[in-house]
């Protein structure tokens, strides 16, 4: 088994510092919009989801890697404040599939703006981060 080095300890220090600092700068500004950080994380789940696959709670979970019984708490959360809704299933009645509302979308693409730009300032470093990790190991 190969032992790493101080300089590979040095490298996944650096990039869990900076993905820390994302996270970090992510938490603030959901929080200034009066949001918990697991609501828009579902929100931009929501938006995001790959074409041909539905938005379903349970796929939504497998995507945030939570329990769908934690999903369906966000779920209620966003409905109750007026950011999503759900709607049964065309085929299948007994599948429940969600949406953003017009207020969600509004919401979700103020702070996914943000998101991006914080991406594009702080981005080159972490890319750094990671790339020295991947030349180390």
């Amino acid at each position: 088994m190969k032992k790493l080095t101080l300089s590979d300890y040095q490298a996944l220090a650096e990039f869990r510092y900076q993905i820390r600092r994302f996270l970090h700068f992510s938490e603030q500004v959901v929080k200034q919009a009066g949001l918990k950080r697991g609501q828009y994380q579902l929100m931009l789940a929501i938006k995001g989801i790959p074409a041909g696959v539905r938005p379903t709670i349970g796929e939504l979970a497998s995507r945030m890697q939570i329990r769908h019984h934690s999903a369906v708490e966000l779920v209620n959360r966003l409905e109750a404040g007026g950011f999503a809704h759900r709607t049964r299933g065309q085929k299948d009645r007994r599948e429940v599939l969600l949406a953003l509302t017009a207020n969600g979308e509004k919401v979700l693409g103020e702070l996914a703006l943000h998101h991006h730009d914080e991406l594009r300032s702080a981005g080159p470093e972490l890319v750094v981060a990671l790339r020295r990790i991947m030349h180390e190991g």
